[in-house]
């Protein structure tokens, strides 16, 4: 009896640390110097070990078009479309946003708020989908543990659509 009292009295506080936990994200999109530029869509979403899909963080599209016309090419981000976007009904309330600049772009989501706070203790990948009209294509991945047990910085670099990828955790 005090064995089943004592996981009992654990368990709020293991869920209690993720639920104060926070991700943050910053995106480099660099100014590409090309005669058509356009502001890249971009989508951010975290996979489990197993490569399913737990959470969108993040669709940046052109959401001022007229009759919702910018998700036309939303599939244009090939992996989060195949992955999760073609089940989504957009735009997705507290996950979609306009498109961003070039220049850093800093995302933060609370755990609570983001969902991650009911996520399992694991090994979790973080995927960032950059696509332009007109332009090309790239994703980056950063490897991450959740929930943080002390603040953590992984970062991962792209090639020509993508700069830095940083995300940053905290407990």
């Amino acid at each position: 009896m005090k064995l089943r009292y004592s996981i009992a009295l654990s368990l709020p506080l293991a869920s209690a640390s993720a639920m104060g936990a926070e991700l943050a994200l910053k995106i480099d999109v660099p100014q590409l110097n090309v005669a058509e530029y356009h502001r890249p869509y971009i989508a951010a979403w975290l996979e489990n070990a197993d490569q399913k899909v737990v959470t969108n963080l993040a669709v940046l599209y052109d959401t001022g078009k007229k009759d919702n016309a910018g998700t036309k090419w939303l599939k244009d981000m090939r992996q989060w479309w195949r992955k999760t976007g073609r089940d989504l009904a957009m735009p997705l309330d507290g996950v979609s946003g306009a498109t961003k600049a070039p220049g850093e772009i800093s995302l933060t989501f609370p755990a609570a708020k983001a969902g991650l706070d009911k996520l399992p203790a694991g090994q979790y990948t973080l995927f960032v989908e950059a696509s332009r009209e007109a332009g090309g294509r790239e994703v980056v991945k950063v490897p991450l543990q959740w929930p943080p047990k002390s603040a953590q910085k992984a970062s991962g670099q792209g090639k020509e659509e993508l700069g830095a990828v940083v995300v940053q955790l905290k407990p």
